[in-house]
């Protein structure tokens, strides 16, 4: 168990929810914040999540933007893949000759393809009510909340629980002993993909929005399953 390790957040999101719906004045973000979140007691094999990912054009939300957007609601049972969604947007940056190679995503695939303003409500429709689940939480926060704000002058705030962070707690419980320390061995990658191999599940092709998403989903079941109770509650894990 890595409870008594988590870094949980020490905001009250349901309060925070509550005096963002009454400030917002973008109707969609208003119906988000309406939805607000579970609350923190709620134990999280109780809880809805959804999984999400993204693919940017780079990797600093101040200069780079959002491509595809990955989504599917999953509880600890089961995973959704009948709601699942997937949005090509067009971004407002060039498309580097990197990010091309990494995801795969090329001028061609984004010149017909929406801006972000045209389908966020729909993005936003599929997160009300729901936990967010991520793999490296920077990523999904702060390109939501920067797109929204250059189209919309509002941001989002949202909870979630962060696979990556979880990962990284367990590396560092289980190598953290004395001995281990003494004979220099380092914690493992923490990355999507090889934190998936050390729970036995499958090898997904990475960088691709949906599929990276189901990805985080399958991997915080597992998480869970081998470190927590299924009674843990959701304000000890989200973050």
């Amino acid at each position: 168990m890595i409870n008594n390790l988590i870094n949980a957040s020490h905001i009250n999101w349901q309060k925070t929810f509550d005096i963002k719906h009454k400030q917002s004045k973008d109707s969609a973000l208003k119906e988000y914040y309406a939805a607000s979140v579970p609350s923190p007691m709620t134990p999280i094999e109780e809880t809805t999540f959804l999984a999400m990912d993204f693919e940017t054009t780079g990797l600093d939300s101040n200069h780079d933007d959002i491509i595809t957007i990955g989504t599917v609601p999953f509880t600890l049972n089961r995973i959704f893949l009948n709601q699942a969604r997937h949005w090509t947007v067009r971004p407002r940056q060039q498309l580097a000759e990197e990010s091309v190679v990494i995801h795969g995503i090329t001028h061609s695939d984004i010149l017909d393809a929406p801006d972000l303003i045209e389908i966020y409500g729909q993005v936003l429709e599929q997160m009300a009510g729901k936990v967010m689940v991520v793999h490296y939480q920077r990523i999904e926060r702060e390109f939501f909340d920067r797109a929204l704000t250059d189209r919309i002058n509002e941001g989002i705030e949202f909870p979630v629980i962060d696979t990556m962070h979880l990962e990284t707690l367990y590396q560092q419980q289980a190598n953290g002993s004395f001995l281990k320390r003494l004979i220099g061995k380092k914690p493992e990658s923490v990355r999507l993909g090889a934190s998936r191999t050390r729970y036995g599940l499958p090898n997904y092709t990475p960088h691709h929005a949906l599929t990276d998403a189901v990805a985080t989903a399958e991997l915080l079941q597992a998480q869970i399953a081998h470190h927590y109770k299924r009674t843990t509650k959701l304000g000890e894990v989200w973050i």
